[in-house]
């Protein structure tokens, strides 16, 4: 987090300003799962998946047999495109919470084009619904159906018919309006083979001589899969396991591990009660990258608009709704599932 002097551009977001039409404050359900229709597989996606994780399986073995600067190169690939899922796709162009130049728009883009987790203009859809219908059957991930669900199996399945239903509801006209979105809605899959799969092969190829197997499977696939489940712990992880100092009405919560992998998406109970902060976590928690990352943007003047909740609303806010405790839960479980 940044240090209490930092110059944030709109720190005093009262209460009552923290949701937006887009992503309002919502409550649990009653703890059951969905009926809803018969799940339909998703062939295609199960047989994709399915050669990622063996394709990565094999990249753990290749890795003893790697340089060193494959490694590394493979960390750094992590950290763009995480960048591009947090500072983008999530915190810029789902929720609004700051605002970014030209520039940083464009990097923010390419990052998330290495991320290769949809395309900007869906993934901020699919998120501004999660965020209205939490763990009801418009959520595309509702964790109210299990672990798996929620982590991965809502890819392996055809949506409800309440996500469709309720994400045709959204405008996005926002985000149909920045024409690098556009682009790369357009030209996203000759995108994400060129920036997820073949330029992270071709740099250790060429300039460290690295074997074009390492590269593809250290480099390229283990690097992304993991990314994957990362980003998916989100979804699983924060919305099962951890405590809730925020609100405790609601599935998500604080945890640790998440915040590790995600560099700084795990302070999701936070996040689900005041979603327009563009730290996603309270001020006096360092361990966010994520919002580092966005200050020091703004230091250079290619972000601005940072949306910040106040210490007296979040305050208020724990002692009326929160569940009593302060910093991070692990494992924690409250029974949110049957």
């Amino acid at each position: 987090m940044p240090p209490r002097n930092v110059d944030v551009d709109s720190i005093n977001v009262a209460e009552s300003e923290c949701t937006s039409d887009e992503v309002p404050l919502t409550f649990n359900v009653p703890d059951r799962k969905p009926p809803g229709p018969p799940q339909a597989i998703v062939w295609r996606n199960v047989v994709w998946f399915s050669w990622l994780h063996l394709a990565a399986l094999y990249g753990l073995y290749c890795i003893p047999f790697a340089s060193p600067w494959t490694w590394l190169w493979a960390i750094v690939l992590y950290v763009v495109g995480a960048l591009g899922v947090t500072a983008g796709a999530h915190r810029l162009w789902a929720h609004r919470s700051y605002k970014a130049k030209l520039p940083l728009r464009l990097l923010l883009t390419v990052f998330n084009t290495i991320a290769f987790q949809n395309d900007v203009i869906e993934w901020a859809r699919d998120h501004r619904v999660h965020h209205r219908y939490s763990e009801q059957d418009a959520d595309p991930h509702n964790a109210k159906r299990g672990f798996f669900f929620a982590h991965i199996g809502w890819l392996l399945v055809r949506k409800h018919p309440e996500v469709k239903a309720k994400g045709k509801e959204f405008d996005l006209s926002d985000l149909y309006s920045d024409p690098i979105l556009r682009f790369q809605r357009k030209y996203f899959l000759p995108l994400v083979v060129l920036m997820c799969f073949v330029f992270p092969v071709l740099v250790p190829y060429y300039h460290w001589g690295e074997s074009l197997a390492n590269s593809f499977y250290v480099a390229a696939v283990l690097r992304y899969t993991v990314l994957l489940h990362f980003t998916w712990s989100v979804n699983s992880f924060a919305h099962l396991f951890g405590n809730q100092p925020y609100d405790n009405r609601i599935n998500p919560s604080e945890n640790a591990l998440v915040t590790l992998g995600t560099i700084g998406e795990g302070f999701h109970n936070y996040h689900h009660t005041f979603p327009s902060d563009y730290s996603t976590s309270e001020y006096g928690i360092s361990l966010n990258p994520t919002t580092l990352f966005i200050d020091a943007m703004a230091a250079i003047g290619l972000a601005y608009g940072r949306k910040k909740m106040s210490r007296d609303a979040v305050f208020r806010r724990k002692q009326r709704t929160g569940d009593g405790t302060s910093g991070f839960g692990f494992f924690q479980s409250k029974n949110k599932t049957d």
